[in-house]
């Protein structure tokens, strides 16, 4: 049994602010609410608007951190069956994400009774909900039936090339450490070409600098290396800022290194204490899927009752926020956080051994017991 805590104070704290940032953002860029309450804060609005999705990049970091911490604790792939591995994390994603896609398509629906706006998702079509299932709307150019469903592809699609390299490097390494090295040519990769370029935007290489760099951090902060791994991190790292200054890779550099710090610090666990951000953290997932319908609704309602009225507006986008952590809460404790798969399988297993004949033969009946056999034995 692993010693490691479940839940780590950190990271939990990181994914809170950093769920509550890519919320308001999606309130501020999307919906009628904001042009509306612009006035009343533009510089607020504008910020959230610009540079709060930037979050994301706090996400791509800890998941690659998580990543490196479950597959390949000490820089070599430790897991047996990488495709069975990657379909448990395909179905980890999937399954609260297939219920999400379902609550975004009623919200479109209710909200296009009451306005007309093009932040509404257009009725899906077979092909398109299909594409979502399938993690392959991004690729296919498919719209998006929700705000921010590209990162859960995104993010299967890391995991998938993170293992496929720790194979690839196990594979031909002949027992010596090459995962790390092969990780890390990724990811320079990714940071000074494709990383540079949004035609690759729709794959998972384009987002491999942060993901990597929260994989390399892990690495570089077990206090058994040389302290000099994490000095190497972040130079790479201000290089590829030299080169080439992108908000997103600054934010992701920071993040990795705020991690690789705290583990070897021995707060990575600990700190910050508090009931709040382990909480949030721990539906971050579930309000990142859910928030934007709910988002859409409030929009249309405000809209609809009271258009152009700045005060109503922004208390509007307050209602939405709380409503969409609400939401988040109810969507972990009845979805994300139960094996419905496996509930699922096991109702039909139930229903077809309640509807197979019995095939085995009778039981043959045992003599009665003596009088003495039934008093001595209970």
């Amino acid at each position: 049994m692993s010693s490691r805590p479940s839940r780590m104070a950190c990271i939990d704290a990181l994914k809170a602010i950093s769920s509550q940032l890519i919320v308001l953002h999606h309130l501020s860029f999307y919906g009628p609410m904001s042009d509306a309450a612009h006035s009343l804060a533009p510089g607020l609005i504008d910020w959230l608007s610009d540079y709060a999705r930037i979050a994301v990049q706090v996400f791509l970091v800890i998941s690659g951190f998580l990543a490196a911490r479950s597959l390949a604790p000490g820089g070599h792939l430790v897991v047996p069956n990488p495709l069975a591995t990657v379909w448990r994390r395909y179905r980890k994603l999937v399954v609260p994400y297939a219920a999400a896609i379902v609550v975004s398509i009623v919200g479109a629906a209710l909200a296009r009774g009451w306005m007309v706006h093009d932040s509404i998702p257009a009725a899906p079509h077979l092909k398109q909900f299909l594409a979502h299932l399938l993690l392959l709307h991004g690729v296919l150019d498919v719209d998006a039936l929700s705000a921010g469903v590209w990162y859960v592809a995104i993010d299967l699609q890391l995991f998938a090339l993170l293992i496929a390299t720790l194979w690839l490097a196990r594979a031909i390494s002949g027992g010596r450490p090459w995962g790390m090295p092969l990780v890390a040519a990724l990811a320079v990769a990714s940071l000074f070409w494709f990383n540079r370029d949004a035609v690759w935007d729709v794959w998972a290489i384009y987002f491999f600098g942060a993901y990597g760099a929260g994989s390399l951090a892990f690495w570089a902060s077990d206090p058994k290396r040389s302290p000099l791994l994490l000095v190497l991190l972040g130079a790479v790292g201000v290089t590829a800022l030299a080169v080439d200054f992108r908000l997103r890779i600054a934010v992701a550099l920071a993040t990795a290194l705020l991690l690789a710090f705290a583990r070897r610090g021995e707060w990575l666990e600990h700190w910050p204490r508090g009931r709040v951000t382990a909480y949030f953290g721990k539906i971050s997932y579930s309000v990142f899927l859910v928030h934007f319908p709910v988002c859409l609704v409030v929009n249309a309602l405000v809209h609809h009752l009271a258009p152009g009225q700045p005060m109503l507006n922004a208390l509007g986008m307050l209602c939405a926020w709380g409503a969409s952590n609400a939401a988040g809460a109810l969507f972990y404790r009845h979805v994300e956080s139960r094996d419905l798969m496996g509930l699922l399988a096991g109702q039909w297993k139930n229903l077809w051994a309640r509807d197979m004949p019995a095939t085995s033969p009778a039981p043959v009946r045992a003599p009665a017991p003596s009088a003495h056999s039934r008093s001595t034995k209970r």
